[in-house]
């Protein structure tokens, strides 16, 4: 059995989520940039997190994601099933027809045996349990997101008045006055 990324990344994302859904909604941007994760990619994946019912979303400004349930309730077993992520080191995706009309292979049950194992150890980790772990290798948590503004902090500076034509009818006139000198 193998995990790929898309079971890796949202196991990550959703600590991160867990660790900073106290100061309210988290951002996919911010989990993005904090995690060296696609955008579009967690975009996919909360997708399914959320018809899975793991999380939650705020609309609009100040908007984001929060965890549906209390993390001590979600598993890492549930959220790797909820993105679709197999968890079966069978042959034959546990169909038991590992050699076709032949039947099971001689090692069906030992794979099989591992699949219960794996989802039965997973089902066992709670994200609350992960969390747990993070805080006592002191991650660092920002109080407030580094959000880039759209204001600038800087001050305004005053134009600068430039005391020149502003259109060749004007530039005209003023070949006038040098004219008359």
């Amino acid at each position: 059995m193998r995990l790929t990324t898309k079971g890796r990344f949202a196991v990550t994302a959703m600590i991160d989520l867990a660790l900073r859904q106290s100061s309210g909604p988290v951002t996919l941007a911010a989990i993005s940039q904090r995690q060296q994760i696609s955008l579009s990619y967690l975009e996919q994946l909360f997708g399914k997190l959320r018809r899975h019912e793991l999380v939650e979303s705020t609309r609009g400004p100040g908007g984001g994601y929060g965890l549906a349930r209390n993390a001590a309730d979600i598993t890492v077993a549930d959220i790797i099933l909820s993105v679709d992520e197999p968890i079966d080191a069978t042959q034959c995706g546990g169909k038991e027809n590992c050699l076709g009309e032949a039947g099971r292979c001689m090692t069906h049950e030992l794979w099989a045996s591992l699949n219960d194992r794996m989802v039965e150890f997973l089902s066992s980790v709670s994200l609350q349990k992960l969390v747990d772990e993070q805080m006592a290798k002191g991650v660092l948590i920002e109080e407030k997101p580094n959000m880039k503004r759209a204001i600038s902090a800087m001050p305004a500076l005053k134009p600068i008045r430039i005391n020149a034509p502003n259109s060749v009818f004007a530039l005209g006139n003023v070949g006038n006055v040098f004219s008359k000198i």
